[in-house]
């Protein structure tokens, strides 16, 4: 089909325009949400007042001090960690050219969740002590989110090594990955088998993916390691689209593709461990919000990737919102939400079919 010379940028940048629209409008949904979402609890702001806290102004100490120590550390915990874990699923899909690639089909949530348990019970970080409200308090807490750390970066490398080997096959890490899912998932059952009690309650409660445990600093830590791994996820947006038509298609336009795979591959892994060992185990996040901002979008990376850092931050913080009310005055893990409701829409996501 031919078009004249000027048909051609005009459908172009209608199609920009179309993409950026949806960019901007998934953004403002977020910061919208973000304001609801402090304002909601157990003791209700309203939207003004936090609004006016945020900006800085005296409004009550009162609410300087639910918005400030306890509601927006939580939820920008909740906006750092869906960005985190969306973008790196995108990635790891992209890459594999597998639409089951995810931080918690590859392992490593898992191997995150073993390096816990086994601070736990082998190096004492399940000594506990009990609070007045008799919650679960690990005491070591650094000791045991690095242990997690260690483990699930190991299986990263594990995973992204074994695929050197074999020549860069998206085949042999997706394999490798589901191996040593069930093998960390044995060893973190066999470490329960032993534990006494309070060993036993504190490897559970690890594993309760919970955003609200996240302190300023490592918020701050999360933050910087989401916003680094996702400027290079961004640059690499046209490699990832050339990835998508074929391994030797990408030669042929000049990318180097086990390169990019392998460095993808590391640092969404990377990023992975940072937030699983920092928040515990988010399951679906990295799954599902690809596909979902997939059929949106559309499969151009160029746009999938901002959309899915968005859209990945606006749905932890909406379940995380939901999580916090569903039983207030207690607070449900958001884990437990998230896997409720990513594996219906995952299933009907696999009946309507894909559009990549």
């Amino acid at each position: 089909m031919h078009f004249s010379d000027g048909q051609v940028p005009a459908e172009y940048r209608r199609y920009i325009g179309v993409k950026l629209a949806l960019v901007c409008l998934t953004g403002g949904l977020l910061a919208l949400a973000l304001v609801v979402s402090i304002s909601m609890g157990a003791a209700e702001i309203p939207l003004a007042d936090v609004a006016k806290t945020l900006m800085g102004w005296a409004v009550s100490k009162r609410f300087d001090v639910i918005v400030w120590n306890i509601r927006l550390p939580q939820a920008l915990a909740s906006i750092v960690a869906g960005a985190g874990l969306a973008v790196a699923g995108a990635v790891m899909q992209s890459v594999l050219r597998n639409p089951l690639g995810s931080p918690l089909t590859l392992g490593i949530s898992h191997a995150a969740a073993f390096g816990a348990a086994f601070a736990v019970m082998i190096l004492g970080g399940g000594v506990m002590g009990s609070s007045n409200t008799d919650a679960v308090n690990i005491t070591n807490p650094y000791l045991t989110t690095g242990v997690a750390f260690l483990f699930s970066l190991a299986t990263a490398v594990i995973i992204v090594s074994m695929s050197r080997l074999r020549g860069s096959s998206p085949e042999v890490m997706i394999l490798t990955g589901v191996a040593l899912n069930a093998l960390f998932t044995a060893g973190t059952m066999l470490l329960q088998f032993f534990a006494d009690d309070v060993q036993l309650a504190a490897m559970v409660f690890w594993t309760f993916g919970d955003t609200a445990r996240a302190t300023w600093s490592e918020l701050g830590v999360m933050a910087v390691v989401t916003a680094a791994t996702s400027v290079y996820f961004l640059i690499n947006g046209w490699n990832y689209n050339a990835i998508d038509a074929g391994d030797e298609t990408a030669k042929g336009l000049g990318v180097r593709v086990d390169r990019v795979r392998f460095v993808g591959m590391l640092l969404a892994s990377m990023l992975t461990a940072v937030i699983i060992s920092f928040l515990g185990i988010i399951g679906f996040v990295g799954l599902v919000v690809p596909h979902m901002v997939r059929r949106i979008f559309g499969s151009d990376h160029r746009f999938l990737l901002p959309g899915s850092i968005l859209a990945g931050g606006l749905l932890l913080l909406a379940s995380d919102t939901a999580a916090r009310l569903v039983l207030a005055p207690h607070m449900l893990p958001v884990s437990v939400l998230t896997a409720f409701m990513g594996a219906p829409v995952f299933i009907y996501l696999i009946i309507r079919g894909q559009r990549r």
